[in-house]
C-alpha cells in the first residue's frame, strides 16, 4: 500500500514524519475554517486554542501539501500511527481527490485520507463553531500550550502559504485582527497589552479513539 497524506494546517509546514514525495496541490469542495479547539499542542483544556479544521462547500478549494509514505507496511504504519496521535482531536478521516497545480480537471491522487471534524458541537466536543473575526482573533491572540502559543500556529500557516504560492485570505484576515489585538503591525513585536474578555469554554481531554475505514487506494491526513 502506497501512504498519502493531504496536509492543510500545520503538516504544510511541519509534517514530523519520514516521507518520500512531496507534492503542492487542492482538494476540491472544501474551505479552510478555524473552528476545531485544540487541547494538548497549541491550548489547554481551560483555554483551547483555535486550529484549522474543513468545512464542506461545494466549489470551494483548499490548497496545501500531500506527503507520501513508501517502504513497507512497517513504514508506513509508524507514519499513521504518528499522524493519528497528532491529529487527535479530528474525529474523522474522509477520502478525497488531491489535484495537482495546473491540473484542475483530473485528479492526481484518489482515495487520499483528509483529517476532518464533525461540526456538531453536540456529538463532537472539539467542535468550536464559527466565531465573530474579532472573537476567534482574541481566543488565538492568548491561548498556548506544551507546544507553543496558537498565535504562532496561525503565522506560520500564513507564512506557509505564502511560500506555496497559495495564500489563503481568510488566513491573512485572520491574522492580521490577532496582530491587531497585540498591539502589531505586520511582522512587529507584540506591545505589552492587556487581553480582556470571556475565557473560552474549557473542554475535557478525553475522546475516544479514531476509527479508520479500510482503504483501497491512496492515504491522506492533517492538522
Amino acid at each position: 500500500m502506497v501512504f498519502w497524506v493531504f496536509g492543510y494546517g500545520s503538516l504544510v509546514w511541519n509534517p514530523g514524519f519520514e516521507y518520500d514525495e512531496k507534492v503542492t496541490g487542492f482538494i476540491k469542495d472544501y474551505r479552510r475554517v478555524f473552528d476545531l479547539a485544540c487541547i494538548d499542542h497549541r491550548g489547554t483544556p481551560e483555554s483551547p486554542a483555535r486550529t484549522c479544521t474543513l468545512e464542506y462547500v461545494e466549489g470551494a478549494i483548499c490548497w496545501g501539501a500531500a506527503y507520501c509514505v513508501r517502504g513497507g507496511p512497517k513504514r508506513e504504519k509508524m507514519a499513521m500511527e504518528y499522524l493519528e496521535r497528532r491529529e487527535c482531536e479530528y474525529d474523522k478521516k474522509t477520502l478525497v481527490d488531491f489535484y495537482k497545480e495546473g491540473e484542475p480537471l483530473e485528479p492526481a491522487l484518489t482515495g487520499v485520507i483528509v483529517f476532518t471534524s464533525t461540526p456538531d458541537k453536540v456529538s463532537n466536543k472539539y467542535y468550536l463553531g464559527p466565531a465573530a473575526l474579532e472573537e476567534m482573533a482574541r481566543q488565538i491572540a492568548t491561548a498556548h500550550g506544551p507546544c507553543g502559543n496558537n498565535r504562532d500556529y496561525l503565522f506560520s500557516l500564513e507564512k506557509a502559504m505564502f511560500a506555496i504560492g497559495h495564500e489563503d485570505d481568510m488566513v491573512i484576515e485572520l491574522a492580521n485582527e490577532v496582530r491587531k489585538v497585540l498591539g502589531t503591525t505586520g511582522n512587529g513585536i507584540p506591545v505589552e497589552k492587556k487581553i480582556t474578555g470571556s475565557s473560552p469554554v474549557a473542554l475535557k481531554s478525553h475522546m475516544p479513539a479514531l476509527e479508520l475505514r479500510s482503504l483501497q487506494e491512496a492515504v491522506m491526513m492533517d492538522s
